[in-house]
């Protein structure tokens, strides 16, 4: 399984940077090519896959991440607790746990699939465009956070409540409150009826 961080271009043997591929799919979430990564993004977005990871704590808080300065897209925003694209043929559940590894320095205790949820969300501040099919997860963390500062610039833990406050007053990624939505029955069942999801 490769290990690169997705943000890198690693360099081939003759020297060159080599070109981060994304798996195209169909509406039914059915492999039909690969993309360059960027181009995948450029109006009007060719569908893609992608996934989302929702990681809470002991009490219910959505752990939730400040995308980094120097992203090329969407940089700066809060968003849910990892998300990204899988390799070309990587599951998508390996991809999620892979990339939640490598941003934020930790391993869910838990990771379950949560559903899929297909959209079309154009990012106004880049002029990208988010056309993906996503693989959801919910799960438990329990360890300490070691985030990487190329990928997230801030970390947080949020309540429903919390997160609503923060909502209001703070830029969120285009698709934030989609797979969040698309998410919530998993999330109420690994979260139970006193967390509030």
């Amino acid at each position: 399984m490769p290990i690169t961080p997705a943000t890198a271009t690693p360099s081939s043997s003759n020297g060159t940077a080599d070109a981060i591929l994304l798996e195209l799919v169909d509406e039914d979430g059915v492999t039909i090519g690969t993309a360059e990564k960027l181009s995948a993004h450029q109006p009007p977005g060719r569908l893609h896959r992608a996934f989302s990871v929702f990681l809470f704590d002991e009490r219910g808080r959505l752990l939730l991440q400040q995308r980094a300065l120097g992203k090329y897209h969407s940089p700066g925003v809060w968003s849910n607790t990892c998300c990204g694209h899988p390799y070309p043929g990587e599951a998508p559940f390996a991809a999620a746990a892979r990339r939640t590894y490598e941003e934020l320095g930790v391993s869910p205790s838990l990771l379950a699939e949560a559903g899929t949820v297909r959209y079309n969300h154009p990012d106004p501040a880049s002029g990208l465009v988010e056309q993906e099919y996503n693989h959801l997860f919910v799960g438990l963390v329990q360890a300490g956070l070691r985030a990487d500062p190329e990928e997230v610039a801030e970390t947080v833990f949020v309540s429903p409540a919390e997160l609503a406050e923060r909502h209001a007053k703070d830029t969120f990624s285009a698709w934030f409150m989609t797979v969040l939505d698309a998410a919530r029955p998993a999330v109420r069942e690994l979260t139970g009826p006193s967390a509030g999801w």
